[in-house]
């Protein structure tokens, strides 16, 4: 037995200075959540069919998705397979090791945001989580091999657009909305960010990719609610060009105080802005009606069994009322690893791995 544990301790070691197995973290909401939510008393799940329709497994996994997501395609670039999520009981051993989901669907910078969801990880939770997982890992391969494991790691961080949609835009004179004009209110989640930010720096993260909002205001829920011939809100799209500068400006005033690329911004607003004004480019039919849903656009409420479900989900650009189909998520993945200074700030991914194989 003590032979058997020797081995296995040094084939733990082992694994966490390989090159190969370079481990990935996730931070955020929905469009980055592995499953996590399923372990919670929450409205704001994905567990049950037609999600999962597309996955390798075609059943629902908790991912917001027909498929697969932005990080399990990064994780397939990586040659790796998708991290589990931080509450998953499969999260044991060996896997500790290949990195972990802390992402939570419904959350936001802001701990009010996504408060009707009841219960979900907010960042600060999710951040406690990732340390209580280097806890367990250094019981496994020791603080040191812990250390160098999470120092070389990459990180993936998505939060933000639950803070407009699910919070400041959520109801007419929202909490935040009045007591926040929105460029206030920008700033006030630009310097919360911040703080998250610095924290997870804090914490060992040293690659981390920071994808800015989407364009909200030209997701089917919001085109359903808020426009009359298709056209993108104007608010929210206002939000877009007021947050996401800010957030670039924040990310390397941060790059600037440590001294090193730790921070890269990922223009996903676009990212998704090439297949929304120009559809047809990419393949889609359209980039304005979800592929499952009700109303008008499929926009309304959630996607359940009873919902209309298109018959090829490759040509729509977004899945349900607020989520990219995984063909969209997978060009925004190609931009994250190829993209030039208009999408991916200082640096995209092909670089960073190419820099970081030569240390």
């Amino acid at each position: 037995m003590a032979c058997s544990l020797i081995i296995l301790l040094a084939f733990f070691a082992s694994m966490a200075t390989q090159g190969e197995s370079r481990a990935f973290f996730v931070f955020g909401d929905s469009l980055v959540d592995n499953g996590n939510n399923n372990y919670l008393i929450t409205t704001a799940r994905a567990d049950s069919l037609p999600y999962g329709i597309d996955y390798p497994t075609h059943r629902p996994t908790g991912r917001f998705s027909n498929g697969l997501n932005i990080p399990d395609l990064i994780s397939e670039h990586l040659g790796m397979e998708p991290t589990e999520p931080y509450l998953s009981p499969l999260l044991r051993g060996k896997k500790l090791l290949v990195g972990a989901n802390f992402a939570s669907a419904g959350v936001g910078i802001l701990n009010d945001t996504g408060i009707q969801f009841l219960n979900i990880i907010r960042i600060g939770q999710q951040l406690d989580y990732f340390k209580e997982y280097q806890t367990l890992v250094a019981g496994l391969i020791g603080s040191e091999q812990t250390q160098a494991l999470v120092y070389k790691a990459l990180v993936l961080i998505t939060l933000g657009g639950n803070d407009f949609v699910n919070n400041y835009y959520l109801v007419p004179f929202s909490a935040r909305s009045t007591q926040f004009s929105l460029p206030d209110y920008v700033t006030y989640l630009i310097s919360e960010y911040r703080k998250v930010l610095r924290k997870l720096y804090d914490l060992g993260a040293r690659r981390v990719l920071v994808t800015g909002t989407g364009p909200m205001g030209c997701v089917p829920a919001e085109l359903a609610q808020r426009s009359r011939a298709g056209e993108c809100a104007v608010e929210l799209m206002r939000a877009n060009e007021l947050y996401n500068p800010q957030l670039t400006q924040m990310l390397r005033g941060l790059n600037t105080e440590l001294g090193a690329n730790v921070f890269v911004a990922a223009n996903t607003y676009s990212m998704h802005m090439d297949f929304i004004t120009n559809p047809q480019a990419y393949g889609f039919v359209t980039s304005k009606t979800a592929c499952c849903g009700q109303g008008p656009y499929n926009g309304i409420g959630l996607c359940t069994p009873l919902s209309n479900l298109c018959p090829n989900r490759d040509l729509y650009a977004f899945w349900d009322p607020f989520h990219p189909s995984e063909k969209a998520n997978r060009i925004v993945v190609q931009q994250i690893l190829t993209g030039d200074n208009k999408y991916m700030n200082p640096m995209n991914l092909t670089t960073i791995l190419a820099m970081d194989s030569r240390t």
